[in-house]
């Protein structure tokens, strides 16, 4: 094999190594929605049923009539009332 092939071998399995690391990251992340409480994850949580969440892929949105609040916080937990449970 020639430089020029190493090169290009080179080239396309970065290419392929770079992309499917981004969509690996990008899968993990979603919004999720317990009653009108949401926030973004980057982690998939198996949540406790008495959690009632909803989870959402990354690029949803709620409806102009619909009633949510926006909340953001690090951690393993989820919202509830507006207070934040770890679990």
């Amino acid at each position: 094999m020639n430089n020029r092939s190493k090169s290009l071998l080179a080239a396309a399995a970065i290419a392929a190594f770079g992309s499917l690391s981004f969509s690996a990251s990008q899968a993990n992340a979603a919004i999720v929605c317990s009653g009108d409480d949401c926030w973004h994850t980057h982690d998939s949580y198996e949540y406790p049923a008495e959690a009632h969440v909803i989870v959402h892929d990354d690029h949803w949105h709620w409806g102009d009539h619909d009633h949510f609040r926006w909340h953001e916080h690090e951690g393993r937990g989820y919202w509830n009332g507006g207070a934040w449970r770890d679990f």
